[in-house]
């Protein structure tokens, strides 16, 4: 049979770019349908404008620390609008380049709701499309729970067009999004609370990095309540609204944002037409080779629930590429030792096992820790400490996590990952010489394991 296209891939996010960019250069023809806005979520709901909105919350602590270091500074004022605009334009800017690299790569773009018909069809305004292969990679959505006065609140999406900063603001989650929202509203002058319904927030990192990031945090101002939820929000007379919590507290906001969680985008894609299944999260389910249960249809990305990450999206796009069309080339996604990081006031860094996750798996560790405050503050009036980490297995020394709570964590631990995939040993880190004076040669000179072997059994 005579296909219009090679490879048809539904989301032009990260993976789904990724995969339609490398299969056109490897000879493919290939289309993309995309209905929202080319980069998806990490290029204009995601990472860089979140990353934008975390560099312009920094500079309060620019301003204040610089009088430590002699200068002195007419009076500070910070305008929401101008950052919001500046921050548009730029992604203005980044969607028009990836609309050259698919145009340039000779990929067609299709734009457009992409609906399946069937395991090698797919409709877009009202015009049928047959490929070989189809590609999902329609990425994940912000999803605010059923609770009465839900519509009150805000989500991620919306928080990047607030059209003004709030006065007062209610952050509602536990995990990074929420985290790095809460800073970022805290350090921009906003009154924050993050309310969390479990016991610490940031569940799966580090022990001892959610707790030293608990105290950063706190220094900073920022009103963090645990084991609080919300029951239901009112809005009041005069716009203000009213949350009522479960214990029956009511705290008063002009604006509650919600990052409790995200689900996979199928929202009318047509997947009933198609043998493709769900598993119990709502998750496409896929096997080691992103395909789907219809064997002409595979998925890649937040869809697909594994390690929702652009750079995990990047590669899985990458994969299905190779594998599809240039198999001597292929190569599976290595899921160990991803690097990650919490872009929170002070910022995360980690890459591979927790302290927790090593000890569950049987692991007898040694545990290197530094606290300490940066050089930077050194003449400034800042309290801020910066955390550094290293789990080391006791018996074959290899280096198993690197943990960071400081400025510039994500650039720093992005280099120990590269030691971590090449299975560094704790002699190798101890035979490295530091770059002086610099935060991040403390990793390297660590010596003194900070508690003893302990051998934990599987369960």
């Amino acid at each position: 049979m005579t296909y219009d296209f090679d490879l048809f891939v539904i989301g032009a996010g990260s993976g789904g770019v990724r995969a339609a960019r490398f299969a056109a250069g490897y000879g493919a023809r290939v289309a993309v349908a995309e209905s929202r806005y080319l980069g998806g979520t990490c290029v204009n709901v995601g990472c860089v404008p979140k990353k934008l909105l975390v560099y312009g919350a920094h500079f309060a602590d620019d301003f204040e620390q610089a009088r430590g270091f002699g200068w002195t500074l007419a009076e500070s004022r910070f305008d929401w609008p101008t950052l919001i605009a500046n921050k548009n334009r730029e992604i203005e800017r980044l969607n028009g380049i990836y609309r050259n690299l698919l145009v340039n790569s000779g990929v067609t773009l299709l734009e457009g709701h992409a609906r399946l018909l069937d395991a090698h069809s797919v409709e877009l305004d009202g015009k049928r499309y047959s490929a070989e292969r189809i590609l999902i990679a329609t990425g994940g959505w912000p999803h605010i729970p059923a609770i009465p006065g839900r519509e009150h609140a805000i989500d991620s999406n919306q928080a990047f067009y607030l059209e003004q900063l709030p006065r007062r603001i209610l952050v509602v989650g536990g995990g990074y999004i929420a985290v790095e929202f809460a800073s970022i509203f805290n350090g921009l002058g906003a009154e924050t609370a993050l309310l969390y319904r479990g016991d610490m927030f940031l569940r799966g990192f580090d022990g001892a990095v959610r707790k030293h990031l608990h105290e950063e945090l706190g220094k900073r101002g920022l009103d963090i309540q645990f084991n609080s939820d919300i029951a239901r929000i009112d809005k009041q007379a005069d716009g203000s609204l009213q949350a009522t919590l479960k214990d029956g507290r009511a705290l008063q906001a002009d604006c509650i944002f919600y990052a409790t969680g995200r689900r996979p985008m199928l929202d009318n894609l047509g997947l009933e037409n198609t043998g493709v299944t769900l598993d119990d999260k709502g998750y496409i389910e896929v096997d080691d080779q992103y395909q789907t249960k219809a064997p002409s249809i595979l998925a890649i990305g937040d869809v697909i629930g594994r390690v929702q990450l652009t750079p995990v999206a990047l590669a899985e796009g990458m994969a299905v590429a190779r594998r599809l069309f240039k198999p001597e080339e292929y190569r599976k996604v290595d899921y160990r030792n991803i690097p990650t990081a919490v872009f929170s006031l002070p910022s995360v860094g980690t890459v591979g096992l927790t302290e927790e996750q090593a000890r569950e798996a049987g692991h007898k560790v040694r545990i290197f820790e530094s606290r300490f405050r940066p050089m930077k503050l050194t003449l400034t009036e800042s309290s801020e400490r910066t955390l550094m980490k290293l789990v080391v297995d006791a018996d074959s020394d290899r280096v198993l996590g690197c943990h960071m709570v400081g400025p510039e964590a994500g650039e720093i631990v992005q280099g120990l990952a590269v030691a971590l995939k090449a299975g560094a040993t704790k002699q190798v880190f101890d035979d490295t010489l530091g770059v002086h004076p610099t935060a991040a040669e403390e990793f390297v000179t660590l010596r003194t394991p900070l508690r003893t072997p302990l051998h934990t059994p599987l369960n």
